[in-house]
């Protein structure tokens, strides 16, 4: 249930309303609030269902009107702040980044998976070069198989850390278990949860109780409302800071791409939810030919991010090797993605590299 207040309604009103609502039958911590453009709006989180709507209104002359959120996503929803998108904004030791519809398109990129320092590092330099400013990559790997490369695990995190200390951009990383959580949130700027563990509600709490921003990718098999209900678990535990990720869902074919890229997801989402949208065409695709094409299908879908694969030897990665671009690649592409966003009233703030300069600016690492 919220409750809207009237336009210019002095703060004091809203704390006096405040303190009423702390004497209904429920929780204090479930009364929150949100401050919009013109609007202040008050949420009643948890079972109102015999809450009569009239006796709010009676409670202030200052209320506008008292509504009943019908979705069972209640935070998530986009009634939840009254048709305002929010956004997501990552502090990182180095830059401010905010994620969201009314802000420029984030590029996220790098490898699938941190396979040592020479190659992180240097991956991190091309991929800013050309014009992310986050750095993905995964210390831990959920694998198909149990002999595929699991991820280096907590020296990978180090790698991380200092990839980001070599570049400024901000770090992505997934947590795969709980017992690693606290080692994850240390290095990342966001936490990712990926795919298959999008409904493992154990650790959605644990990762909501952080604190941290969470990139909340979609189940392989995931309805839209069962995503954004796993994304109402991090919200309820007090975390307003969730990304949600479209990276392809499983369909009957999977001979020409691994995934299928569901790019009506972007429309939809609008929509539904006020939560900012990322869409890995990486991983959808599964192709690094495909990346290109679906890139700049998602700008056009109206994306708030994007998260690229990105390895110096594609052909030699550990994981996922053919559906990463090549550093020169990954710059051409970004062009393309500047004039695109530009053209959707997207575009970065900041310049992009040319793909000569990224080339120029590699160097040698030491291990």
């Amino acid at each position: 249930m919220i409750i809207v207040m009237q336009s210019h309604t002095s703060k004091e009103e809203v704390d006096k309303l405040s303190s009423k609502l702390q004497t209904l039958d429920i929780k204090s911590e479930n009364i929150s609030k949100f401050v919009g453009q013109q609007k202040v709006i008050l949420a009643l989180m948890g079972d109102t269902t015999n809450i009569d709507s009239q006796s709010i209104q009676s409670l202030s002359s200052s209320i506008e009107h008292v509504e009943r959120i019908k979705k069972p996503f209640k935070q998530a929803s986009l009634e939840f702040r009254y048709g305002e998108y929010s956004e997501v904004v990552v502090s990182t030791p180095k830059v401010t980044v905010p994620f969201g519809k009314n802000h420029p398109v984030v590029v996220v990129a790098g490898p699938c998976s941190v396979e040592n320092e020479e190659m992180i590092v240097q991956t991190a330099i091309d991929v800013k070069a050309g014009g992310a400013q986050f750095l993905r990559g995964g210390a831990y790997k959920p694998r198909t198989s149990p002999y595929a490369f699991q991820g280096h695990g907590e020296s990978a995190l180090g790698l991380l850390a200092y990839a980001r200390e070599a570049t400024g951009l901000g770090i992505i990383t997934e947590v795969m278990d709980s017992a690693d959580l606290n080692k994850v949130a240390e290095v990342a700027d966001v936490i990712q949860v990926g795919a298959r563990n999008m409904q493992n509600f154990s650790l959605l709490k644990k990762v909501g109780a952080v604190g941290k921003p969470v990139l909340l990718k979609r189940g392989l098999s995931a309805t839209i409302e069962e995503w954004l209900m796993a994304a109402e678990y991090i919200l309820a535990m007090g975390n307003p800071n969730v990304i949600l990720c479209e990276r392809g869902v499983r369909s009957f074919d999977n001979r020409y791409t691994r995934n299928t890229l569901d790019l009506s997801v972007v429309p939809v989402l609008r929509s539904l939810t006020h939560l900012p949208i990322m869409i890995d065409p990486s991983h959808a695709t599964g192709y690094s030919e495909l990346v290109p094409s679906m890139t700049m299908a998602a700008i056009a879908a109206g994306t708030d991010s994007l998260m690229i694969e990105v390895h110096p030897n594609p052909k030699c990665a550990l994981s996922d090797g053919p559906q990463s671009l090549t550093p020169v690649e990954f710059t051409e592409l970004m062009q393309d993605v500047k004039s695109l966003s530009k053209f959707f009233n997207r575009g970065q703030k900041l310049p992009f590299a040319t793909a000569q300069f990224a080339t120029k600016s590699r160097l040698t690492i030491g291990v």
